[in-house]
């Protein structure tokens, strides 16, 4: 949320991004101002240069709104003003003077504003050295009048202040009628005087480059109104100013080159977002009024203390003057008013309490402003400056052990207010996310205290630990965690006691959060200690006995804080899990846990690879391997069992979590480099069109043209092969003995786990062990198997009955008959070996991998095959006998599994009946719907799905491409120029 900010120190007289209030650099003693929160103006203008600019405006808006004439008055008037009652003369020139600038003081009167902020008069104001203070040294004089107050809180010398007087005298006589805010006040003061008015060039030099910065800063680089780029008064402007650095401007005369510069400069401060001319700007662009009303903000603290002047009221009275010119308004006011209370209470070195309070006060006058507005540049500095009041308060409360003590607690009351209501602002009020959610689900302050506790009580935390170490010697053997935990409940009663009455304004649990925080951090110190434990010592037992001792006392202190709370306390007594002894055990049980299941992962590695799936190895055909594993599994429960411990119940998650994870990588390997059910599919040959009227004869030597070679296997003939047939149907049947032993491993852990000694009597209700992962890959497992045995035997061990005969040439001739002769050892043979569990299944595999080879042979047989329309009787006589193969007579499979793995044959078997005519028309309607046809002559290539139907174009283009008469072979040559052979 926030960031901390490095605190650094500022050249008062060449710092150009913010300010060094007075009073640190009249202090040698005093801390470090905070950086200006406010944006770098990217103009060298110095503090002394944007003071002196603040004191002019100042003077010409207090005597433009004075009720009097404006009239030039010589400083020794205002001197002679705290002297002897002046003359007769002078009291006549001081009557016709502004009366804001020449209002007399009196240290008696006591401030209005002062006591509404709850602040006492300065010392220099209660007489210091009258004529009854006991013969004391005079104080020094007090300024008489506000205008005097204002220049020696400002800096600014007599002769400045005379000459920025003299300045203003003339340019009222020049222009009767003009207020402040119609004039462009570095215009007029380069208007108004020469060299010749300074009493040294230098001097002369630093008055005119300032007030050519004060044109550029106000008109060219931070304007009120936006530049225009097309606005020639800009870049006339500008080569003005610069010409002036190269070629001193001539000023005090009414020369070629200053009326240029009245042009461009009026031309560009005239202008204002309405298009009304309403004054001229050119102090009112943002960031440069800020910078220069913090300058009239800082004369609200005295040169000397850092405290608020008594004459404040007086002061904000002059301020607000200048708030037309400047564009400053009451929000931007109080923001900047309350960054310099707060700027100076750093500066106090965090000692003027009244300063801090005062501070928090106007934080709270801000936050109500903050609500009221959205306006860009205002957010923007309103960011910033709580950013950095947020940065400056976190640093020190994300350690606040570090930073109060008995001492100075006084003071963190406040700086924790002013830090939650920085922070409450910059979220609730700035931030896009916060706007983006409801607003009860954060509670801001809340949420920033928790983050200091935590924060500081970890540090302090990590400080302890140091100290305890370095407690430890050959005299004082005790475990480091035992004297830690001594430290950290004496840390503990101190929190509760002189920080959390404090912290609980923000936070209702300030005491318990804390002793939250303390036990999460003396907790991941104890498992550090135990994690390494191989057995029980004497120091071990002693550091269980100090952290038992300290978890009560940490317990009480969290349950005592919490007894109000919504909940009860139960939401920190779960940030709290207990340091039992039985951790350290358990830490050691689960050690043996991983060794014996590593153990067991690497028994699976080396006994797989050694696997030859034999099916002779034992009556029920499956590997011997999944009997030893079992085995050892039944071991390995047994030795838990037996181990002294009393949290068999809660480490046995752990011990079957392992066995499954060893049981689903055994599953895996089984299952492993048999392929898959894709592995086998052959790759479609290109459509090709027939030769009607020649016979589909080929030579011997021919080969059809199929993806693969694929050589002739006789079931089971092959024992070696491990995807042999044999070998397959014992991987299958390894699945299934696998999957149901689970059932019985559960079975004897519940047995197991009512007789151990810790166990209660309803210690298995309720109790559910699954070997949920090994029973998901035997699932899964199973289904792969029996798909790649199916599609294995029918398009790689049968390949050579499927691709090399059926129907090639003649199709009377090739029939299917000789593929179901090399199915039937097929089937005896799963039927023979595989369990009667997952036996259907395989068959069913078999059976859908035959349909598909069978319906692939119709549609993507190679160019050897053609099909009259008169062979549909014939495909049909086929299929019928190919499902019967699977029926068998009632003693097969259910005919509803039947008839749904064949029902994709059976749609599309229709297709081979129709006229090639009525299939033309059916394939183009089919494109034509499908947004595939090109032109009404030209048909796109429809794309191979795989998905047969008889409303898929491209299989009623197959059955075109195979169709044996002219109309088709005419059309597949005219619409898409098919070749006949490949």
């Amino acid at each position: 949320m926030a960031r901390l900010f490095r605190e650094s120190r500022r050249d008062s007289s060449h710092s150009s991004n913010g300010f060094l209030p007075p009073a640190a650099a009249s202090t040698p003693s005093s801390a470090s101002a905070l950086p200006s929160p406010f944006p770098d103006l990217g103009v060298a203008l110095s503090v002394a240069d944007l003071r002196e600019a603040a004191y002019e405006v100042l003077v010409a808006a207090s005597r433009t709104t004075g009720g009097k004439p404006l009239t030039y008055i010589p400083q020794s008037s205002s001197v002679a003003a705290a002297g002897p009652p002046a003359s007769p003369a002078s009291s006549s020139a001081s009557s016709a003077s502004s009366a804001s600038l020449q209002r007399s003081l009196t240290s008696a009167a006591a401030s209005k504003m002062k006591k509404a902020l709850g602040l006492r008069s300065s010392a220099s104001s209660k007489g210091v050295g009258s004529p009854g203070s006991g013969g004391k040294a005079a104080a020094p004089r007090r300024p008489a009048t506000v205008g005097e107050l204002m220049r020696v809180q400002m800096r600014i010398s007599e002769p400045a202040d005379t000459r920025i007087r003299r300045g203003l005298l003339r340019i009222a006589a020049s222009q009767l009628g003009r207020r402040a805010e119609s004039m462009v006040l570095p215009l007029e003061f380069l208007q108004q005087f020469k060299a010749s008015d300074f009493p040294d060039p230098q001097e002369y030099e630093a008055w005119r480059s300032r007030n050519l910065k004060l044109l550029e800063a106000g008109l060219l680089v931070h304007p009120l109104v936006p530049l225009n780029k097309s606005d020639s008064s800009v870049q006339r402007l500008r080569q003005i100013i610069r010409g002036a650095y190269d070629r001193p401007l001539e000023t005090g005369k009414n020369s070629e080159s200053m009326q240029g510069l009245r042009t461009s400069v009026m031309s560009l401060a005239g202008r204002s977002h309405d298009g009304t001319s309403d004054g001229c700007h050119w102090a009112d662009g943002f960031p440069l009024n800020l910078h220069l009303y913090q300058m009239l903000v800082e004369a609200c603290f005295d040169n000397d203390e850092g405290t608020v002047v008594d004459e404040i009221d007086e002061v904000m009275e002059l301020l607000k003057k200048t708030w037309v010119i400047l564009g400053i308004n009451e929000l931007l006011h109080n923001l900047c008013f309350t960054w310099a209370l707060f700027n100076h209470f750093v500066m106090s070195g965090q000692v003027d309490i009244e300063l801090l309070s005062v501070a928090e006060n106007q934080l709270a006058e801000v936050a109500k402003d903050a609500k009221t507005t959205k306006d860009p540049n205002y957010c923007k500095v309103l960011s910033s400056t709580l950013s950095s009041i947020m940065g400056w308060t976190e640093k020190r409360l994300l350690a606040y052990h570090e930073t109060f003590n008995t001492s100075n607690i006084e003071s963190m009351q406040g700086i924790v207010s002013i830090g939650v209501s920085a922070a409450r602002v910059l979220v609730e009020d700035i931030s896009h996310e916060y706007r983006r959610r409801r607003k009860e689900e954060t509670d801001v302050a809340r949420s920033r205290v928790e983050t200091y506790i935590r924060s500081s009580l970890r540090t302090a935390f990590a400080q302890r630990m140091e100290e305890a170490d370095s407690k430890r010697s050959s005299r004082n053997p005790t475990p480091v965690l035992s004297i830690l935990a001594k430290d950290i409940g004496d840390l503990a009663m101190k929190e509760k006691n002189l920080y959390s009455p404090i912290l609980k304004t923000w936070h209702p649990l300030a005491s318990g959060v804390a002793v939250a925080t303390l036990h999460s951090c003396y907790g991941n110190e104890l498992k550090q200690f135990l994690a390494g434990l191989t057995e029980l010592t004497p120091d071990t037992v002693q550091v269980l006995k100090s952290a038992d001792k300290l978890e009560k006392d940490l317990v009480n202190i969290a349950v005592e804080d919490s007894v109000d709370s919504d909940d009860g306390g139960k939401s920190l007594i779960r940030e709290m899990p207990p340091y039992e002894a039985e951790n350290a055990i358990a830490n050691l049980v689960k050690v043996w846990i991983k060794e014996r299941v590593d153990r067991l992962k690497g028994w699976v590695d080396r006994n797989l690879k050694q696997e030859t799936w034999n099916p002779g190895a034992n009556r029920e055909n499956f590997a011997p391997s999944s009997v030893e594993m079992l085995r050892v599994i039944g071991e390995t429960l047994d030795a838990f069992f037996q181990l002294p411990i009393p949290m068999h119940p809660a480490l046995l998650p752990d011990l079957t979590a392992g066995l499954d994870r060893s049981l689903q990588l055994y599953v895996a390997k089984v299952k492993s480099g048999c392929g898959t059910r894709s592995s086998f599919m052959p790759q479609l040959p290109p459509l090709t069109r027939c030769e009607v009227g020649s016979k589909l004869l080929f030579k011997k030597k021919e080969k059809p043209q199929n993806l693969q070679v694929r050589v002739s296997q006789n079931g089971a003939a092959n024992g070696n092969d491990p995807l042999g047939l044999p070998q397959l149907c014992v991987r299958l049947n390894t699945l299934q003995y696998i999957r149901g032993e689970l059932e019985n491993l559960e079975k004897k852990i519940k047995t197991s786990l009512r007789n151990v000694e810790s166990a209660q009597a309803d210690i298995t209700d309720g109790l559910d062990i699954k070997f949920e992962l090994c029973q998901a890959a035997c699932q899964e497992g199973i289904q792969q198997i029996c798909e790649t045995t199916a599609y294995k035997v029918t398009f790689y061990d049968l390949g050579h009955v499927l691709w090399d005969t059926l129907y090639v040439g003649d199709t009377a001739s090739n029939r299917v008959e000789v593929l179901l002769r090399e199915l039937d050892p097929v089937l005896e043979t799963i039927s023979g070996m595989v369990h009667n569990k997952v036996r259907n299944r395989a068959i069913t595999a078999l059976m859908k991998a035959t349909f598909d080879g069978f319906l692939l042979v119709l549609l993507a047989g190679g160019p050897l095959r053609a099909f009259a329309r008169q062979d549909s009787q014939i495909i049909e006589d086929d299929f019928r006998a190919l499902r019967d193969l699977y029926l068998a007579d009632g003693d097969g499979l259910p005919e509803e599994l039947v008839d749904k793995a064949s029902s994709q044959v059976k749609n599309v078997l229709p297709l081979f009946r129709a006229d090639s005519e009525s299939l033309i028309e059916r394939f183009k309607r089919m494109m034509v719907e499908s947004n595939r046809s090109a032109s009404k002559n030209r048909l796109q290539m429809p794309p191979t799905t795989g998905h047969w139907s008889p409303n898929e174009p491209n299989t009623v283009l197959r059955v075109l491409c195979y169709r044996s008469d002219e109309t088709a072979t005419k059309f597949l040559k005219k619409t898409y120029s098919l070749p006949k052979k490949i």
